[in-house]
């Protein structure tokens, strides 16, 4: 995926999706043996979109600031967050 096509995704508004379009982020499998590199690539690969997805019946819009924490940080707080609740 270039950043032309990560650009696209990035501007999909969250209000004017099909809900089962979207891929339900609790069904992405990452395998931690591998590199960071193919991590990432395996999880744009399974979830489409990583700006727009679901939880549930929730569609999410994710925005990433360049200034703020990094996406493993932002990630692992989302996915603390999720096993809470």
């Amino acid at each position: 995926m270039n950043e032309q096509e990560l650009d696209i995704l990035k501007k999909v508004d969250v209000r004017n999706v099909v809900l089962d379009d979207l891929v339900d982020i609790r069904s992405v499998k990452i395998d931690s043996t591998k590199c960071v590199e193919e991590r990432i690539f395996d999880f744009i690969q399974q979830i489409k979109n990583p700006y727009v997805f679901k939880v549930g019946d929730i569609a999410v819009k994710v925005n990433y600031n360049e200034n703020g924490p990094t996406f493993q940080e932002k990630f692992q707080n989302f996915l603390k967050d999720c096993i809470k609740n």
